[in-house]
């Protein structure tokens, strides 16, 4: 499979929070780089000892009890093979993220959307890895019936949002932990209005915590948090736009780039600059994209910005709806 160059900068309709100047950014190339299983979907990404690891959810459909977490491997981001599947006998194993622990390992982390749903229907698991390969058995983090959508390590500890996955109560929890397999409570009712849910958390030069928070109850509009240590006491600004799959990375000149699913008339996965102050996105590149698309994993590695993410975009030769499958894009920032 070979890099394919396309510039898809323009054709997304603007939203009073939302504007649309895509200056400054440039997609080089976009890869397909699997696309084995029925439905793959929901992306992580990370550099480690020099090798690249994406990680997803596999299985038959969007929701299904056999959803399984690839983790593929790469040493050029060209060619890619499989390093691992995990799978569950009990549970549908949903989102999977990735990143790098203080000691050197490799530290997966998922949801378990559980069969029998009583008396909650998901826990939040973690694995760790020296290789990439093999990994350790589960350990359940978080409270039962809590979904800690990712964890970000910083200063020895990690910190996550998990949200309520049962019908009552529509809250959203701030987690932190000491070693990763161990997550307290930080900020019990971290938000509760519009069905707070999938977030990610990043840590300034400062130690300043942003947060960036998926909602889509009354209001849908995702919120920017704002908060200095011990990050117990948030601020919040609403983007006055629909986003899903959020997450966020800070660009080696200070820059905050965040790359979410769009909703406005065409759905699709976009990169957006974050004006922090102002609480503001800004769509500055569409990549390739549609339908049943978004969760991105985001690495900066020698001066490009590399996203994973899956898409359903690309029709089958008889004009029929393609399949969801994971891809890889370059985008250079000016």
């Amino acid at each position: 499979m070979r890099f394919v160059i396309s510039l898809m900068l323009a054709g997304a309709a603007v939203v009073p929070a939302l504007a649309q100047t895509p200056t400054g950014f440039e997609l080089v190339g976009v890869k397909k780089i699997w696309d084995q299983a029925p439905h793959n979907a929901f992306t992580d990404l990370v550099r480690f000892k020099d090798r690249w690891y994406c990680v997803f959810r596999e299985g038959q459909k969007h929701v299904s009890p056999d959803g399984a977490l690839r983790v593929l491997t790469s040493a050029d981001g060209d060619r890619w093979e499989s390093a691992a599947l995990l799978s569950s006998k009990d549970s549908d194993l949903r989102d999977a993220k990735i990143a790098v622990t203080p000691d050197g390992k490799l530290m997966l982390g998922g949801a378990g959307a559980l069969h029998k749903k009583e008396p909650h229907s998901h826990q939040s698991l973690v694995w760790f890895s020296d290789d990439g390969k093999s990994w350790s058995e589960p350990t359940k983090v978080g409270d039962p019936g809590y979904w800690l959508w990712r964890v970000t390590p910083h200063e020895g500890a990690w910190y996550g949002v998990g949200y309520g996955t049962g019908s009552e109560p529509r809250q959203a929890r701030l987690y932190r932990s000491a070693d990763g397999k161990t997550f307290t409570r930080l900020v019990d009712r971290f938000r509760d209005e519009g069905y707070p849910n999938e977030a990610t958390v990043l840590f300034q030069p400062d130690d300043t915590a942003l947060c960036l928070l998926r909602r889509d109850g009354k209001p849908n509009t995702g919120l920017l948090g704002t908060a200095k240590p011990p990050y117990t006491d948030w601020t919040w600004k609403d983007l006055g736009v629909q986003i899903g799959g959020p997450n966020l990375i800070r660009l080696p000149d200070g820059r905050l780039v965040a790359v979410v699913r769009l909703y406005d008339k065409k759905v699709r996965t976009a990169v957006c600059a974050l004006d922090a102050d102002g609480g503001k996105l800004t769509e500055v590149l569409a990549l390739p994209s549609g339908g049943d698309t978004s969760y991105a994993g985001l690495v900066w590695h020698d001066g490009l910005l590399w996203v994973s993410y899956y898409s359903s975009h690309e029709k089958l030769r008889n004009g029929a709806p393609g399949k969801t499958s994971i891809y890889l894009a370059k985008v250079k920032v000016s």
